[in-house]
Order: C-alpha cells, then structure tokens, then sequence
C-alpha cells in the first residue's frame, strides 16, 4: 500500500512538471523537440533513464517498437486503452501530448539500445520457452513467437517482450486474459493460460 502511494505521487508530481515545461499545443500541431526533450525527462521519472526502468510497476521502453509506442500514448491520450495501469498512471501523463510528441517519443525510445535481459529460474524460463516457441495446443494456446517474433523482438505494433520486467509481463498477461486490458487476439491467447503458465513465460522473456 505504501508503495503504491509512492507510485502515485511520483505520478502526479511528475505530471505537475510535465505540464509546466512542455509547450504542449492543439493535437497535431508541431510542437518541436524541445518538447520531446522535456517530455523524455518527465517519463524518465518512472520508466529510467533512456527507457530503462529500474521499477517493474513500469514497463521498459528502451528498444521497443516505433509503432507500439505511438499507438499506445495514442490509446492513452484518447482514453481507449482503459486498463487499471491505463488510467491510474498514463491518462493524465498523455492527456496533452500532441500528435508530433508522440511520435517524437516513440522514435525516441525506439532508437535506444534495450534493457539486458535478466536472470531467471531455470525452471520456470525452460517451461515458458517451450509455451513461446511451440505454444499449448491441447489449451488452444498458440506460440507466442508467431506474432512477436523468433527473440521476442516484435514488429511494428506488436510489442517487443524481450528483457521486459517478469512481473510486468504477468500482470498484463493477467489483465488480457480476463479483459481487463481489451485485446481480443491477446484475450484469446492468454485466457487458457494457467497461472503457473504465465509466470514460465514471462520469466522466459524477462531473460531474454
């Protein structure tokens, strides 16, 4: 409990300053990269520097993919991405950003060398390899590697899962399986998974 309340005034203080620094205007409007700069700094306050977070409540982004980037604070920003994550931590931290940040952002982000992988359970990480490369048919689980690629890299709006924080990664694998998070494809895939199961993938790709 103390934590998230930690959490959650870090947010706000952070959004207080990303409102007072950034020159934030209508949606669409070039805004510049002083504005990107800025912005990069106030995210870095949960996501570390350069998009690598130390916190595993936030996502790294370091080496994620472009259009991922751009098609999520879009989802945040328009409040179509409504997870409890979504709306707790992002809606306010987008409501402002302008189409040309956005894209500023993920290109930056996009472009910076990815977290290391970190170390796991032999076990567990034996488990989700299988379950990434080849799936759980008899759960009508299908591999995850199909759409996120052979490492876990990702494509394009697909995300890059690779080196991502473990407990991040089974908190919205979590989220989609009971549509807290709404994504059919994902929705589909992880809703067969057992609890166990998702702890072996994300372990799996944590250390990748």
């Amino acid at each position: 409990m103390i934590e998230k309340i930690a959490n959650r005034l870090k947010i706000a203080a952070a959004a207080a300053v990303l409102l007072s620094v950034t020159p934030f205007t209508a949606r669409g409007a070039d805004v510049g990269a002083a504005s990107v700069t800025d912005t990069e700094h106030v995210c870095s306050s949960c996501h570390g520097p350069a998009g690598k977070s130390i916190n595993p409540t936030f996502p790294d982004l370091a080496g994620q993919q472009k259009d991922y980037i751009s098609a999520q604070l879009t989802a945040f920003r328009d409040h179509t991405r409504a997870d409890p994550h979504a709306h707790t931590y992002m809606w306010g931290m987008a409501a402002h950003l302008s189409d040309a940040t956005i894209s500023g952002l993920a290109a930056f982000y996009a472009a910076q060398p990815p977290a290391a992988g970190s170390a796991a359970d032999t076990e567990d990480a034996a488990g989700g390899r299988a379950i990434f490369q080849a799936g759980v048919p008899a759960q009508n689980v299908p591999a995850c590697m199909t759409c996120h690629g052979d490492k876990a890299q990702g494509v394009g709006p697909i995300p890059r899962l690779a080196g991502q924080h473990s407990s991040y990664l089974e908190g919205q694998l979590e989220a989609f399986a009971s549509n807290a998070r709404a994504n059919e494809v994902m929705h589909v895939t992880s809703k067969n998974l057992t609890p166990q199961q998702i702890k072996q993938v994300a372990a799996y790709l944590a250390a990748q």
